[in-house]
């Protein structure tokens, strides 16, 4: 679940601009909220704007950016365009409609095209002077354009449409429209929050007279497969070649049952010529492999190849991009097949002799962004290491430099010129736009989004802490203290415990898990990168695979209990909080705390790993981190997982437990919180229960936030003050 979580931190904000595309009431925009004692409120959180996808002009000399706005009266978002001069001049806010606009992006004569809906409802690709003046819209599509992308020449555009998909699910009989049921066949009929019955798959049309034209060409012809990839690909999974000639597109090739088990992706390279498509991943003989659906792919035949030394991208590859030579398609690429958070690599693959070079060897952590260099020789990327996110240089031989630093978390990477568009966050800090110089290594920031909530809030400090875990290994925490923070005073301390499982605990920015309004109110906040994150090794991160319950829960103990010998920390008020693996590391330590905690907090974690196996769409992720199936009597390690399920601890509960959860969440479905709050009510433990019957893993309405948060710090207040 690593993938989900950075998709969270990483993505959100573009994932949510185009939530909303309404009509009605006034356009939020930017506002500017009482604050009321300095204090960062949710309130103030949801009033935040929220910075989204950027586009440098082609002279380098102005960003269009996305921002999205959120009402908590009227329960929705609504997402503008504004631009700004690369010398931080001259912001202007193009769009001021009911409606909202996305996805900015400039065309060759200036101009900036964006994603918004016609008169009928149906979204269309528009385009305005980079002043926004002079709308017109660019096509007449009879279904929406969920994401677009110019060819460089501007002769053709590459859209995104759903398609109706029925693998998994029955079509509906065409005498029962209005019925509710589904008939299923196959596996993956849900995914992640919704029920699959359409396929995202892109289209190429051409651009003649600057208005998208025809009928559109299936890149994947009648194949039923998803491109960009659910549950959060975007465009980044499909590129143009710099001649316009080709398209470079990320795809699974497998449904059912295979899809389930497999994170096998591969980069494809299409002819827009001829209609050709080539597999740039395996050779064209290739065959997978049958699998055992039951148990982890680590040892199966699937993944026996490398054993051989042969490379065939068994794993994740996504995100091709082209370099500006047109010589060579760069991608991320993860090795193992069924191991969705595997080490991703940044491969280079030269398309006149066929030869992959991996270029970030010398990283042993993940690429989560890269762009080519304009001379293409050089890449720049973004990875964690020890708990920030920087961006770092490659040349084509693997030699790798850092080259931005500080408590920081970049979270993109793009060119602009002789210098980088970057997003940047902390946990002080929402995302901004920056520019970096990779020569200079000088920073300077872009955007001032959320300048007024910077001033008018008090906001606490962000401390670097290490500690010994129990094997003597070094841990880094993060540590949050209070605003104002007084060392001559105890306050209540919180453990929290990351998801993922493998995903960092960096300087990430998030609006509901947000560590500094846990500590406006009045709590210190504990955050260790424990055993199973990236950022400290391939070694460490792998810890924890099949065995949630070792290393990984250790080093949760060992840095309370660090904390717990500063003189400011109240070791008798603690409390654990977490989501998703967190929220398993909750359930687990409720019964194996050994009497360190006053309250715990649980959102969407796994309580029972027997139902978890069998309840969620995305088998790779269990079999891989569980071992296989719970009737696999005959293996030990698969069972020594299960026998540490947090439900086979429910006796050892005995203290107060929040259990939160959304009823559209179908990677760690419903019936997890509401077994564990029966479980704890029917003991006799102090418990609740919050259900979002229309949230999925995240809460993205703003009411629905604001009751979370209220909820999360009234339960927490109750046992803690």
């Amino acid at each position: 679940m690593r993938r989900i979580i950075l998709s969270a931190l990483i993505l959100m904000a573009s994932h949510i601009t185009t939530e909303a595309q309404t009509t009605e009431g006034k356009p939020i925009l930017r506002q500017t909220p009482k604050i009321e004692n300095r204090r960062l409120s949710p309130e103030a959180l949801w009033a935040m704007g929220r910075i989204g996808s950027s586009s440098v002009s082609p002279d380098n000399k102005q960003v269009a950016y996305n921002v999205s706005y959120y009402s908590v009266e009227q329960n929705k978002s609504h997402a503008v365009i504004y631009t700004i001069g690369t010398d931080g001049q001259g912001e202007r806010l193009l769009t001021t409609s009911n409606g909202s606009e996305s996805a900015p992006q400039y065309l060759n004569d200036g101009r900036i095209a964006y994603l918004a809906a016609d008169k009928d409802g149906t979204t269309q690709i528009w385009a305005m002077n980079a002043d926004g003046t002079n709308r017109v819209c660019l096509s007449n599509l009879s279904r929406d354009a969920e994401d677009y992308l110019f060819s460089p020449d501007g002769k053709k555009v590459l859209v995104i449409h759903s398609n109706p998909y029925t693998g998994s699910i029955e079509a509906k009989p065409s005498d029962l429209p209005k019925t509710s049921g589904y008939v299923v066949n196959e596996l993956m009929y849900r995914h992640w929050d919704e029920w699959v019955q359409s396929v995202p798959q892109p289209y190429i049309y051409n651009v003649e007279n600057g208005k998208v034209t025809g009928a559109g060409v299936a890149v994947l012809g009648n194949e039923p497969f998803e491109c960009p990839m659910k549950p959060f690909g975007g465009m980044e999974q499909l590129c143009w070649s710099p001649d316009g000639k080709y398209v470079a597109y990320t795809c699974r090739k497998k449904t059912g049952r295979e899809y389930a088990v497999s994170t096998d992706s591969d980069i494809f390279l299409y002819n827009t010529e001829t209609g050709e498509t080539t597999n740039l991943c395996k050779p064209a003989d290739y065959k997978t492999p049958a699998y055992d659906y039951t148990r982890s792919l680590q040892h199966q035949a699937a993944n026996e190849a490398l054993k051989q030394g042969k490379d065939y991208n068994l794993g994740y590859d996504t995100n091709p991009s082209f370099s500006p030579d047109g010589k060579y398609v760069a991608w991320q690429s993860m090795e193992r097949d069924g191991y969705e958070s595997d080490r991703n690599r940044l491969c280079v693959y030269e398309l006149k002799t066929g030869n992959k070079t991996y270029v970030t060897e010398q990283f042993d952590s993940n690429v989560d962004a890269f762009t080519w260099a304009a001379d293409s020789k050089t890449l720049y990327f973004v990875g964690t290491w020890h708990g920030t996110t920087h961006v770092y240089a490659t040349n084509l031989k693997g030699k790798v430099n850092k080259i931005t630093d500080g408590q920081y978390d970049y979270t993109s990477v793009a060119l602009c010129g002789k210098q980088l568009l970057c997003g940047r966050q902390s946990m002080a800090e929402a995302t901004e736009l920056y520019l970096v110089n990779p020569k200079s290594m000088a920073v300077s920031q872009l955007t001032h989004e959320n300048q007024y909530f910077r001033d008018n809030i008090d906001w606490g400090e962000v401390k670097e802490r290490w500690c010994k875990s129990v094997d003597g290994k070094d841990i880094l925490s993060w540590m949050i203290l209070p605003p104002n923070f007084d060392p001559t005073k105890k306050y209540p301390t919180l453990l929290f415990c990351e998801g993922g499982p493998q995903s960092p605990v960096s300087q990430f920015w998030s609006y509901r898990w947000n560590m500094q309004i846990m500590a406006a109110n009045g709590y210190i906040v504990v955050a260790p990168n424990r055993r199973g994150l990236p950022g400290f090794g391939q070694e460490w991160l792998e810890e924890i695979s099949t065995n949630y319950t070792a290393r990984c829960m250790d080093d949760y103990k060992s840095a309370i209990d660090d904390a717990c010998t500063l003189p400011y920390v109240d070791k008798d008020r603690l409390g654990c909080v977490g989501a998703s693996f967190g929220g398993f590391s909750v359930y687990w330590l409720a019964g194996n705390h050994d009497h360190r905690f006053k309250a715990f907090i649980a959102h969407d974690g796994i309580y029972n790993l027997e139902a978890q196996y069998t309840e969620t769409e995305e088998a790779w992720f269990t079999n891989w981190d569980l071992g296989g199936a719970p009737w696999l009597k005959d293996d030990a390690t698969i069972q020594r997982t299960f026998q540490n399920s947090p439900h086979h601890f429910i006796d050892k509960w005995d203290t107060p437990i929040l259990c939160i959860h959304g009823e559209k969440d179908y990677r760690i479905v419903a019936s997890q919180a509401m077994s564990a709050f029966n479980a704890a009510r029917y003991r006799g433990v102090p418990a609740q229960l919050l259900i979002f019957p229309d949230e999925n893993h995240w809460v993205l309405k703003p009411q629905n936030g604001i009751l979370w948060q209220r909820t999360f710090f009234s339960w927490l207040d109750k046992w803690l003050k």
